[in-house]
């Protein structure tokens, strides 16, 4: 069992930055390929990035890419989404998600179906 905590959204105006994180307990964090999605209000939760359990590969959005960096630190059990120049498209609560497949192959997923676990989700609201 791994539980996933997302922390540093907030409001900001467009054009902004917001990082988040996702701190993780429970089994080893670095066994686990992790990915961001996001949901707005009536909308379907659609996937953000992701990152493979060694953070040697990763995936975007096209509607992310050059804006949105994953990360993770495998000493600190952290996944984090560094957001920069932010559209009030962006707007949505953020989930980070957590899945043990993909290990001998060092892979990342970008179906939400493919993984396990989920965060609570923060809050990110760009204004105009």
């Amino acid at each position: 069992q791994v539980q996933l905590a997302e922390s540093g959204g907030g409001s900001v105006q467009a054009g902004g930055s917001l990082r988040l994180s996702c701190a993780a307990s429970g089994r080893p964090f670095s066994n686990y390929a992790l990915g961001w999605f996001r949901q707005a209000p009536g909308k379907e939760r659609e996937f953000v990035a992701a990152i493979s359990w060694s953070g040697r590969r990763t995936g975007n959005a096209d509607s992310v890419k050059g804006r949105f960096t994953i990360s993770r630190d495998n000493a600190k059990g952290t996944v984090y989404l560094q957001m920069n120049n932010l559209k009030p498209e962006d707007t949505a609560s953020y989930y980070c998600a957590a899945t043990s497949r993909g290990y001998s192959t060092d892979t990342y997923f970008v179906g939400p179906s493919e993984y396990n676990y989920w965060g609570q989700g923060t809050q990110v609201t760009v204004s105009s």
